[in-house]
C-alpha cells in the first residue's frame, strides 16, 4: 500500500493546504488504483472519474490561489449507492432499482461537494440496504479486509472495503440498524453512526426513513469528526487533543453483553482496561427498558421497510435474493395498531434509558457479539443466515431503538470494535471524547 491509501483523509488534506499533495495527482492516483484492484468490481458498484477529475481540478485551483474550502477540500471520498448522483445510476444494491438515475445528488453529497471533496464513485451494499452481513448475490458480496471469504458487514459494505482496501480515504454510508458501525468494526475503520435528522435524508434512497442515518467509515476520528461537519455544513469541530482522565464511562449490561463471542469479548476487555488506564470511572448499568425496545424491533423496522417497498418488491419479488425479500415480508405480520403502539412503548423506553444514563459521558459496548461469518455457509444455510445476521446487528441496534448518536472504534483484536454511545444530537461532544478514547487504545 502506498503512503497515500496509508494517510487519513484529514493527513491528505493537510499535504494540499501545504502544497505538498496536488488533488489531481491524488484523484487520478485512486482512481488508477481502483481500476487495477482485484477487488475492483465486489467494492464499486460504479465509478464517477469525469466528475472525479473535473471536481479535482477545481480544487487544485483553489489551493493554488489559497482559496480551499475545508480542511478536506480537494480529498476523494467513495459514496454508498444509495446516495443519489446526478446522470448516475443510483440502485441501492437492488435489481428491482436497475437503471435508476437520479436528476440531482442527495443533499449530503451537495454539500461535500460544495466544500470541495471530489466524488471517486458508488460502492456495493446489501440489498434495499436491509442486511447487518453485507451479502449480496444480486449485484456484489464486498471482500473482508481480514479474510475476502468472510463477510464484510454491511449495509455499507462497499464503503468500509473501498477504505480498508485503500481504494478510498474515507466512505460515507448509512445506518439503520447498525449499517455503518458493522461494516467499520469488521474492517478495523472508525464508525459514526449521527442521531436520525441531523444529516439531511434529502435524496438518499430509503429503508426506513425513522431510522435512516447517514454516517462516514474512515481511520480515524477526526476524519470522522470532519467528514460529520462537512455534510452538516458546520464549522470544523475542535479536536484538540483531550483525555479521558475524570470522565465516566457506562458499561450497558442488559442485552449487549449476552453471547459474546470469544474475540469480541477479548476486544471489548481490552477497550475497557485501556480507558481505566487512562484515568475514565467505569461503571455497569443495567437498563431493563432496552430489553423491551429490541423486542418491538421487527414491528418498528420491518413494517417502516416493507410498507416503503412493498410495492415495488410485490411487482418483481423473483429479482430479490430471497433472504432480503422474507426480511421485508416479515413486515406484514404486523398492523398499523401494533406499529403505532410500539412506537408509543419505544418513546417510553427511550425517556427512561436517556434519564438511567444521564450521568455519564458514553456508555459502552461491544460494536458486534459476533465476528464475520463465512460467506459460502452464508449462502448455503437459511438458519444460520437468520441467526448470524440478527447477532450482527443486535448491539447496534440498541443506538438507533434509543435514538442515540454512536461511534464505533478498531479495539486492536481484528474484526471486533468498541462502540461509545451518546444521547441524541449530541455528536460534537462525542466525537471529541472519542478522540481520547482512539488515543488511549492506540
Amino acid at each position: 500500500m502506498s503512503e497515500w491509501q496509508a494517510m487519513t483523509a484529514a493527513e491528505l488534506g493537510r499535504g494540499i493546504d501545504k502544497g505538498e499533495i496536488d488533488p489531481v495527482d491524488l484523484t487520478r492516483f485512486f482512481l488508477d488504483a481502483i481500476d487495477t484492484h482485484e477487488h475492483r468490481d465486489r467494492i464499486y458498484a460504479r465509478l464517477t472519474p469525469d466528475r472525479a477529475m473535473a471536481e479535482a481540478t477545481a480544487a487544485q485551483e483553489r489551493a493554488r490561489l489559497k482559496l480551499r474550502r475545508s480542511p478536506l477540500d480537494g480529498v476523494p471520498i467513495s459514496w454508498k449507492d444509495l446516495f443519489d448522483t446526478a446522470g448516475v445510476a443510483t440502485e441501492s444494491g437492488s435489481q428491482l432499482l436497475k437503471g435508476r438515475t437520479p436528476d440531482a445528488d442527495a443533499e449530503v453529497l451537495q454539500a461535500a461537494t460544495h466544500q470541495g471533496l471530489v466524488c471517486l464513485g458508488k460502492t456495493h451494499l446489501s440489498e434495499l440496504a436491509f442486511s447487518g452481513l453485507g451479502l449480496n448475490p444480486k449485484t456484489a458480496t464486498s471482500p473482508n479486509i481480514h479474510n475476502p471469504d468472510n463477510a464484510p458487514g454491511g449495509s455499507s459494505s462497499g464503503a468500509a472495503a473501498s477504505v480498508a482496501f485503500g481504494l478510498a480515504p474515507a466512505g460515507i454510508g448509512s445506518d439503520t440498524g447498525g449499517s455503518v458501525r458493522v461494516p467499520s468494526a469488521w474492517n478495523d475503520l472508525v464508525g459514526l453512526k449521527t442521531t436520525s435528522g441531523v444529516l439531511s435524508l434529502k435524496g438518499t434512497v430509503p429503508l426506513a426513513a425513522k431510522f435512516d442515518t447517514v454516517g462516514p467509515l474512515c481511520k480515524s476520528v477526526e476524519d470522522a469528526a470532519l467528514l460529520f461537519a462537512v455534510m452538516k455544513g458546520d464549522a470544523p469541530i475542535d479536536m484538540t487533543p483531550t483525555a479521558l482522565k475524570g470522565k465516566r464511562l457506562a458499561i450497558l449490561t442488559t442485552t449487549a453483553l449476552d453471547d459474546l463471542r470469544d474475540d469480541p469479548r477479548k476486544g471489548f476487555d481490552h477497550a475497557v482496561h485501556r480507558f481505566r488506564e487512562a484515568g475514565a470511572e467505569i461503571i455497569q448499568v443495567a437498563v431493563p427498558e432496552v430489553d423491551t425496545a429490541m423486542a418491538l424491533a421487527p414491528i418498528l423496522f420491518g413494517c417502516e421497510a416493507y410498507g416503503t417497498w412493498k410495492d415495488v418488491i410485490e411487482a418483481n419479488p423473483d429479482l430479490m435474493f430471497a433472504e432480503i425479500l422474507a426480511r421485508f415480508r416479515g413486515g406484514k405480520d404486523f398492523t398499523g395498531a401494533d406499529y403505532v403502539a410500539a412506537w408509543h412503548t419505544l418513546e417510553r423506553c427511550r425517556d427512561t434509558y436517556l434519564a438511567a444514563t444521564a450521568g455519564f459521558d458514553a456508555v459502552l459496548c461491544p460494536t458486534s457479539p459476533i465476528t464475520p461469518p463465512n460467506v459460502a455457509r452464508l449462502l448455503s444455510d437459511s438458519d444460520y443466515y437468520v441467526t448470524e445476521n440478527l447477532m450482527t446487528l443486535r448491539n447496534t441496534r440498541i443506538g438507533n431503538l434509543m435514538g442515540l448518536c454512536a461511534l464505533t472504534l478498531p479495539t486492536g483484536i481484528p474484526a471486533c470494535g468498541v462502540t461509545l454511545m451518546a444521547a441524541p444530537r449530541d455528536e460534537r461532544r462525542l466525537l471529541r471524547l472519542g478522540l481520547a478514547a482512539e488515543a488511549a487504545l492506540a
